[in-house]
C-alpha cells in the first residue's frame, strides 16, 4: 500500500449523534459496628453478673455473621450486644456508687 492510501476500519458500534454512555458506581457496604471492644472491657472489668460474657459471646456472633455476609443476622447480635453492655455498663456504676455510699456513711 503506498503512503497515500490507509483504509481505515472502524470496528464496534456504530457512531451516532445521540449515544449515551451508562457509568455504574459501586459503593462499599458501611461497616456496622460489633461491639468486641466494649464487650471485652466490660467482661474484664465490669463482669456485673456475667453480662458482659454474655454480650462478648453476642459480639463475636455479630463478627462472624459479617464476615459470612449475612449483614441482618450480624445487625441484630450487634444489637442485643449494645443492650447488654449497656445494661452491665450502668449496673456496674450503680453498684460501685452503692458500695461508696455504704462504706461511706458506715460508723
Amino acid at each position: 500500500m503506498p503512503k497515500d492510501q490507509h483504509e481505515v476500519v472502524v470496528m464496534g458500534t456504530p457512531h451516532t449523534s445521540t449515544s449515551s454512555t451508562t457509568t455504574i458506581i459501586t459503593m462499599p457496604e458501611i461497616s456496622k459496628p460489633d461491639y468486641v471492644v466494649w464487650s471485652l472491657f466490660n467482661t474484664l472489668f465490669m463482669n456485673f453478673c456475667c453480662l458482659g460474657f454474655i454480650a462478648y459471646a453476642y459480639s463475636v456472633k455479630s463478627r462472624d455473621r459479617k464476615m459470612v455476609g449475612d449483614m441482618t443476622g450480624a445487625q441484630a447480635f450487634a444489637s442485643t450486644a449494645r443492650c447488654l453492655n449497656i445494661s452491665c455498663l450502668i449496673l456496674s456504676v450503680v453498684m460501685v456508687i452503692l458500695f461508696i455510699t455504704f462504706f461511706a456513711t458506715r460508723r
